[in-house]
């Protein structure tokens, strides 16, 4: 994806709405690159980047992990990222921007909160209770 296509792609989307900040779609885009990277090394035999929703949603749960540790939720939470469904309307309005694309089976749908973010990026990181 071309850096300048992307940037008109995120004006365009700024223009639109205003409840995702632009850093939450440089987010999107490298965690998808994420998601690639790591899928086609797991599965060389593949030969579509196709990702679903589950894998994108899991591949952002990782990488955001990874690259933020216990500040993820904060973040995500600061650029309007609160839930997969945020995700998956993000998906869509670079869908809708050409940006990404996708197959006729994909929908908003697909990221219903497959995993809540609280567990996914607080919960590793709350103290364990100590058990007598």
């Amino acid at each position: 994806m071309q850096q300048k296509h992307f940037e008109t792609a995120l004006s365009n989307i700024a223009q639109k709405q205003e409840k995702f900040h632009p850093e939450a779609f440089l987010f999107l885009r490298d965690a998808l690159d994420y998601t690639v990277s790591n899928s086609s090394e797991q599965d060389s035999s593949r030969r579509s980047k196709h990702v679903t929703a589950t894998d994108l949603l899991v591949g952002i749960r990782e990488y955001a992990l990874q690259e933020y540790g216990p500040m993820a939720a904060t973040l995500l939470a600061e650029w309007g990222v609160t839930s997969c469904s945020d995700i998956g309307d993000m998906v869509f309005m670079l869908i809708e921007e050409g940006i990404f694309g996708k197959q006729d089976s994909d929908q908003r749908e697909d990221f219903m909160e497959i995993y809540s973010f609280h567990d996914a990026f607080v919960a590793p990181f709350l103290p364990k209770r100590l058990s007598k």
